[in-house]
This record gives C-alpha cells, sequence and structure tokens, in this order.
C-alpha cells in the first residue's frame, strides 16, 4: 500500500498536540569554532506526532537533527547558545549514549547498517542499551521481510531492505522519539511508499513520536502532522502539514508546482528562490 493510498493523519491525532516530548529553543551550532550553521533554531515535536522539517541542502537539517542526537562532538561541532530540551529535561549537555537511552534515536542519511554484520547482528547492536528476545520478536513481527533475511549479511542487501534494517535498529533501543535524515534517498519508488507508509503505521499503531528530515517534500507532508521549513540555519515557516502543503511559496518552490497546480520546470523552480517572500 503506498502513502497516497493511506489517509492523511488529522491535527492532534497520534498524541497530545500541546504537549512538547521535544524543544530546541534558539540554538546555535558552531563547526571548528568558527562556521556558524545554525542561527538561533527553535522547533518543537509534540508527543505522539510525525513532524517533517523541509529545506534545501546545506539549510542546516542533518546539523539540527545531530545536535539532537548529541553527535554534534564526533564533527568537531559545539551547541553555542541555546537549549535541547526532552520531556522538559535539559539534554544540551548530555552524551548521545545517554541521550539513547533516554528515549532519543537517529537513522542517520545513508542508512550506514553494519555491511559485514548479519540483519540479526545489526539489531543486536541497536539495542546494545537493553536488548532482549522480546525485543528481536517485535522487531521481526513489524518488519516480517527483516524475519526472512535474519541470517543475510547486511552489505548485500537491497537500498530498501538496508534502509528497513537501519530503522530496525533504531527501534531496537525503544525510543519515544525516533528521527530518520533522508529515509527515501536513494530507493526506488515502490520503496519509497514502503518506508514512508511504514513511518505512518509506526505513529498510528504505536503513537511513536517521529522527526522526519526529508528532501520529498510532497510525501514529508503527506504523512505528517505538522512542519517546519529551514533557510541558511534558521526557521522561516512552520504551522499543520495540511497548510504548508497548500502554501503557495512551498507549492512552488518545494514542491515544485505552480499557482494553478502544473509542475514547473526544474529551471524556472531554481530562480524562484530569488522570489521567496519569507525571505
Amino acid at each position: 500500500m503506498s502513502t497516497s493510498e493511506v489517509a492523511a493523519p488529522q491535527p492532534g491525532a497520534g498524541g497530545a498536540a500541546t504537549t512538547p516530548l521535544l524543544s530546541v529553543e534558539n540554538v546555535e551550532v558552531i563547526y571548528d569554532q568558527v562556521i556558524l550553521v545554525l542561527r538561533g533554531l527553535s522547533l518543537t515535536v509534540p508527543n505522539g506526532q510525525i513532524v517533517a522539517l523541509l529545506g534545501s541542502n546545506g539549510a542546516g537539517k542533518s546539523t539540527t537533527l545531530k545536535a539532537i542526537a548529541g553527535l554534534l562532538p564526533t564533527e568537531h561541532g559545539e551547541v553555542t547558545d541555546g537549549a535541547v530540551r526532552f520531556d522538559g529535561a535539559d539534554i544540551t549537555r548530555v552524551d548521545a549514549a545517554q541521550r539513547v537511552r533516554r528515549g532519543v534515536a537517529l537513522v542517520m542519511e545513508g542508512r550506514r547498517v553494519f555491511e559485514h554484520l548479519t540483519v540479526h547482528e545489526n539489531l543486536v547492536a541497536g539495542g546494545y542499551t537493553r536488548g532482549n528476545r522480546a525485543d528481536y520478536e517485535r522487531i521481526y513481527e513489524f518488519l516480517p521481510r527483516l524475519a526472512t533475511l535474519r541470517s543475510r549479511v547486511a552489505g548485500y542487501l537491497s537500498g530498501g531492505e538496508q534502509q528497513m534494517l537501519a530503522i530496525g535498529r533504531a527501534l531496537m533501543s525503544d525510543p519515544r522519539l525516533l528521527m530518520l535524515d533522508e529515509p527515501s534517498l536513494g530507493l526506488a519508488p515502490r520503496m519509497v511508499d514502503e518506508v514512508f507508509t511504514f513511518i505512518q503505521r509506526l505513529n498510528a499503531e504505536l503513537g511513536l513520536t517521529a522527526l522526519l528530515v526529508e528532501q520529498n517534500a510532497r510525501r514529508a507532508l503527506a504523512i505528517a502532522h505538522r512542519g517546519y521549513i529551514m533557510e541558511s540555519g534558521r526557521i522561516v515557516l512552520d504551522g499543520a502539514a495540511s497548510e504548508l502543503a497548500d502554501n503557495p511559496d512551498v507549492k512552488e518552490f518545494y514542491l515544485g508546482l505552480g499557482e494553478a497546480g502544473a509542475r514547473k520546470r526544474y529551471r524556472d523552480v531554481k530562480h524562484y528562490k530569488r522570489r521567496k517572500r519569507w525571505l
């Protein structure tokens, strides 16, 4: 079943819209003590909802996820101002492993599975904080394709299978917040449908909160409750996903549609950047 066949989420569905599980408050991020990437960025992720974070390449989307996950030090980056709060607690200076134990999980861009390990061994690695047999069976039940591949070496899986494994590995930590960085990158259209449908199932059936970074704005907004648009390290637009999908600026620049709904040529969309009304 494709995402186009799944009913669009309703505002407030899947959790209380007024309860932020995650709050990013005026965060500034600098790499190598010189390069300013995030410039006072703020966003919230309500408990039980899917939030889409959209923007062009270089806007700072992946850096935002790494700041939340605590991975900036591995790339010579740091939060120099602002705060990251998870379930009301300030985790700005908490290390990455402790954030995983608190319930924060990140599926990084490019899948990053352990290619020399089997599918099952990848899941074991993902559950190092709490893994037990019940966890494995829960993942295999939710992702039956992985169950049939449990003895396969991960490096020999297709791109879509590796993406499902990367998500399953993240779920092994029993997260409360699942962050996904470009989950559709490099996948065939059929697998893109499966990945987005699966993300929506996690939210609808398990109540899992998700923060989704995605270049495929149309697909992301179709399953999200709320969305944020990033430009140059700042949030420039936010609102209900349905409202953003109908916004003429978002339609023209991110969805490639003209005012009448016709698809625009890439050259026309590219040059529209000069006219974006929020800049």
